[in-house]
């Protein structure tokens, strides 16, 4: 399947987030996406039937985390299963007060150990700075995250750290921005980050990082230490792009 710039173009136009992403990464980034698509499989949910377009966005949204990390950190999976709006998995689900229901709710996004990742499609459509109650929300990036995650000791919130990272700084600083934020939550403050983050370690660092590609001015004057780490883990800083985005 080949693909052209210009369909490329045309295809994340409207994601302000490519904004940042000019000359030589912007390039980078197209090659990235193409080769993503050719090395995994798609699927439609459902028999959603998805257009080249829509390829091409969530192949991009995935690959804007991994562009100075590389394509090979996804390695360890090799499909996704794209749903044209939330899908009900086919599982039991437990709620917080211990009833466990037949089936699960409506999800926009999952991914499974070294499985498939599964999108909504209108999730996708639906990313922004301010897109879930007013915080930074992408499906894609959400996931993806979970994936690198997965990478080292499974889904805790600890991805593999590089040579020059300290896990122990990592484990302290997002332990206590979790912990402060959990304060703040149960004192009815408004929090930087979509709540759901604080349901788990694993949520909170996906949270984290759709945050800091979408929202990360914000983050970065919320929570600076955070945001250190992940321009860190993610080599990048998308708070220094010269591209102005609107955010909050």
């Amino acid at each position: 399947m080949g693909f052209t710039t210009e369909q490329w173009e045309r295809a994340i136009a409207d994601w302000p987030v490519m904004l940042r992403y000019q000359a030589a990464e912007r390039e980078k980034l197209r090659s990235m996406a193409f080769r993503f698509i050719a090395r995994k499989n798609f699927a439609g949910g459902s028999g959603f039937q998805f257009t080249d377009a829509m390829l091409l966005k969530i192949a991009t949204m995935a690959c804007v985390p991994i562009l100075h990390l590389g394509l090979h950190w996804y390695d360890r999976w090799q499909t996704v299963i794209i749903y044209e709006g939330g899908f009900v998995p086919n599982r039991p689900y437990r709620t917080n007060d211990g009833i466990v229901h037949s089936e699960s709710p409506h999800l926009s996004g999952e991914a499974w150990y070294r499985g498939p990742v599964i999108l909504s499609w209108q999730a996708v459509t639906e990313s922004g700075p301010h897109a879930y109650n007013g915080k930074a929300s992408n499906v894609v990036i959400h996931e993806l995250a979970h994936k690198l995650d997965m990478l080292r000791d499974g889904a805790n919130g600890a991805p593999p750290m590089h040579p020059d990272m300290q896990p122990g700084e990592w484990h302290a600083i997002f332990t206590k921005a979790w912990n402060r934020l959990q304060h703040d939550f149960e004192s009815y403050r408004e929090l930087p980050i979509n709540d759901y983050g604080l349901t788990s370690p694993a949520e909170f660092f996906a949270v984290c990082s759709e945050t800091f590609f979408e929202s990360p001015k914000y983050m970065q004057e919320h929570m600076p230490a955070v945001y250190r780490l992940l321009c860190q883990f993610y080599r990048q800083h998308p708070a220094s792009a010269t591209a102005t985005i609107k955010e909050h």
